[in-house]
């Protein structure tokens, strides 16, 4: 009996793979599995080869894997497109004669079946209950579920191919594959998030009431998102001419009492210098959400990859403070995005949230957290007649007000300024403005989260933001106890707290997810020791056995 079992369907844009991923997710998590999904498609509307990976486990499980138990093809070039990931212990559901393979064949004609009952589209649907019964799951569970996304005529057919494709499955008989549930993962206050919900979720827990982005993959997600609950949470939505409107829109918000984000990915945050370096003189907060996918320039929009790390440190002129973070599942980026906002808004800087397509498209079953009844907190001020918007402290920051709140006149300015807002060429003034903005680095070190180190082996395999689950479970494969782990969650400033662990005599294997190791890098330029680097740049997530093995081979030259 397996562990996990991980299943895959394939097809165009338009065949109904969501729909599928939608019904087997809900109910293995229903039926008592710990459940995962990422995907991957193309860059269209219709056509293209796209595929959905899910997993289920009777532990918790929140990585994907490269070769899969079981395959659902709909079209012929899905098959092709995933055929590495086949192997001979692989059940292939699909019309005998269509494929030629070594492994086992369920020889079910889909297309015809859903024709037969009136209606071609739900060959998903047929599919879905073909695999949840051939896994020993009551059928029961996704009938409720149909039962609550569809009405009608749609419900009725889509009953129907519900009992085709568990009529199948009792024909074939259960899979070697079938894993015992786990009653612990049917808790009814478990979560089953994506990287996207995360965010939207953080958001809105921050005092998030402006949003306005200019759309670009795969970063849409949290613009819709939040579009869909803006009602409900008074959240002003606008959707920008191009990027840099956006992000002078949401300078704007925060300039008059507001709490913004925007949206973005690579190509749309180039756009944003200008802006990221006006808020930095402004001393104006600001969140930005930027999903990193593939460059350079339009690269592959819909895919992943780590490559935008340096970019999100260096980016805009002029030398300011930041904060960049770097979740790596759907709870981190609740906590960091709700956190962004707070740090804005203290600290008075622009703060990065970064992730990436493969984190921001997955749904992950996150255990049951505390969301709290915590309130964001306004640092805003009234100000009086005397008010000077960068009147100079002891800290850094400045009292913050916001015009029409107090009888003060509120500057600010693109330009060097005085105290008082005032355009200024002193010499003098700059070096005072220039050391107050840049003396904060020094409380934002201190509010640096210090990753956690989880073994206590000489050898740290480390990574950041959406490779954290990938590591871990490799890592768990391999069961090697020289090794530790760490994941850094806050990636910039990096302050010597951070760092202490990486100072001693260790053995250091950094893993990203991108060509040339750019947090490897950074790591050297604090004076960190990097040993061994494994990166990937082929627009596609690390997976688990896939990372298991080149750790691997990397241990084998340490030892």
């Amino acid at each position: 009996m397996k562990d996990s079992v991980s299943v895959l369907i394939g097809g165009k844009a338009g065949q109904g793979i969501a729909s599928i991923e939608t019904l087997l997710t809900k109910g293995f998590k229903r039926a008592g599995f710990y459940t995962f999904s990422t995907k991957e498609f193309m860059s269209r509307i219709r056509g293209g080869s796209n595929t959905t990976l899910i997993r289920i486990s009777k532990r918790p499980v929140n990585a994907p894997v490269f070769k899969v138990d079981i395959f659902v093809p709909l079209d012929t070039d899905s098959y092709y497109h995933a055929l590495e990931r086949i192997s001979q212990e692989t059940f292939l559901i699909a019309k005998k004669g269509d494929f030629e393979c070594d492994c086992t064949l369920y020889d079910h004609d889909l297309p015809s079946l859903a024709k037969s009952i009136g209606s071609p589209i739900v060959s998903n649907t047929i599919a879905a209950a073909l695999v949840f019964g051939m896994l020993g799951c009551d059928l029961g569970i996704l009938k409720e579920i149909v039962s609550e996304l569809y009405q009608d005529e749609m419900l009725e057919i889509n009953l129907r191919a519900l009992d085709i494709g568990a009529q199948l499955a009792e024909d074939n008989g259960n899979c070697r594959y079938c894993i015992e549930p786990n009653p612990i993962s049917r808790k009814a206050g478990d979560f089953f998030l994506s990287g996207t919900e995360g965010v939207g979720f953080g958001s809105i827990a921050g005092g998030c009431n402006f949003i306005c982005s200019y759309p670009m993959s795969p970063s849409t997600g949290v613009l819709t998102f939040l579009a869909k609950q803006s009602r409900t949470f008074g959240i002003c939505v606008e959707q920008a001419e191009d990027e840099i409107a956006a992000f002078q829109m949401g300078l704007g918000a925060w300039y008059s009492g507001g709490r913004a984000i925007t949206t973005t990915s690579g190509g749309g945050f180039a756009l944003m210098g200008e802006g990221l370096s006006l808020s930095g003189i402004t001393e104006t907060p600001m969140v930005v959400y930027l999903a990193q996918r593939p460059g350079p320039a339009t690269g592959l929009p819909t895919r992943t990859e780590q490559g935008d790390l340096e970019l999100s440190i260096y980016s805009g002129h002029g030398e300011f403070p930041r904060i960049v973070l770097a979740p790596g599942d759907p709870k981190e980026c609740f906590e960091l995005t709700r956190m962004a906002f707070d740090l804005a808004d203290q600290y008075q800087i622009p703060v990065i949230i970064l992730s990436d397509q493969y984190l921001a498209d997955s749904y992950f079953h996150i255990e049951r957290f505390e969301i709290g009844s915590r309130q964001p907190v306004s640092r805003i001020v009234k100000t009086d007649a005397e008010y000077k918007r960068y009147c100079l402290s002891d800290n850094g920051i400045s009292p913050r007000g916001i015009p029409g709140y107090g009888e003060g006149l509120v500057l600010v300015d693109s330009d060097e300024h005085t105290e008082e807002g005032l355009i200024t060429e002193s010499m003098s003034v700059r070096n005072e403005q220039n050391g107050k903005r840049l003396q904060k680095i020094n409380l934002i070190f201190d509010e640096a989260i210090v990753p956690e180190v989880e073994g206590e082996g000489d050898i740290i395999v480390l990574g950041w933001g959406s490779t954290k689950h990938i590591i871990k479970e490799a890592v768990e494969r391999i069961g090697d106890e020289r090794v530790s782990i760490i994941h850094f969650s806050w990636v910039h400033p990096l302050s010597e707290s951070q760092l202490t662990p990486l100072r001693e005599d260790k053995t250091i294997v950094v893993v990203e997810n991108n060509a040339t190791g750019q947090f490897a890098k950074l790591l050297r330029l604090h004076g960190i020791r990097v040993d061994h680097q494994i990166l990937k740049s082929d627009g596609l997530s690390f997976f688990v056995d896939e990372l298991s093995k080149k750790l691997a081979s990397a241990l084998k030259e340490i030892r």
